[in-house]
């Protein structure tokens, strides 16, 4: 093999275990929750353990917006810092009330806490004196789904997960070179497996397009 071959294998080694090594934890972890997740239907694991609702009468004067809102759910409910504030804005209902006024929703306002444990949800109507508020605390199976898709994790662990889906990639490519270099003798039985994967993969995505 020419020297230049010989240094890019090397370094494609190098580089395919130092990325394996990184990603083995998280792999892991995301593995389960993965095959849990596509079999959820099947194995019937039980993602609840539990769930509530509650209404709330809200305070004189009402929280004048959804981060006021959020601050005393957080006190009232002795939660942490809400993971996720979002607002709806009032919009027009595509029918009319009795003698033709128009029919508008009002604002809508979702104030999240917890993490992938357990979560607290509340929903708050604007001109509504109560807000509801919905509390599931989640089972192992549901726990590891959560982490999987990255419901109440901080913006360290969406970081951190970028790294190993950074890492899957160059895994996916170092792995292609390096059989390309270690069985280039029998480059049309690898190239027709890869073609046949990549085949198989699109005729089932478009088959529920």
């Amino acid at each position: 093999m020419p020297n230049r071959s010989v240094l890019l294998l090397a370094w494609l080694r190098k580089t395919h275990g130092w990325l394996g090594l990184w990603g083995a934890t998280l792999g892991l972890l995301f593995g389960i929750a993965g095959i849990w997740l596509n079999h959820r239907a099947v194995l019937k694991l039980p993602m609840e353990q539990s769930r509530s609702r509650s209404e709330l009468a809200l305070p004189a004067p009402v929280p004048a917006n959804a981060t006021a809102l959020a601050a005393w759910l957080g006190e009232r409910l002795q939660q942490d810092r809400p993971g996720a504030i979002k607002v709806e804005p009032a919009q027009r209902l595509p029918w009319s009330l009795p003698g033709g006024a128009p029919a508008v929703q009002p604002e809508h306002w979702t104030v999240t806490f917890g993490g992938p444990a357990h979560r607290v949800q509340a929903d708050y109507w604007l001109g509504n004196p109560q807000v509801a508020v919905t509390r599931i605390d989640s089972g192992l199976a549901a726990t590891l789904a959560n982490l999987h898709k990255g419901v109440g994790m901080p913006v360290g662990w969406i970081l951190l997960v970028d790294t190993l889906a950074g890492s899957l990639i160059a895994l996916c490519l170092s792995g292609v070179g390096l059989w390309w270099l270690m069985r280039r003798r029998r480059a049309r039985i690898g190239l027709a497996i890869l073609a046949a994967s990549a085949g198989l993969t699109a005729a089932l995505v478009a088959s529920r397009l």
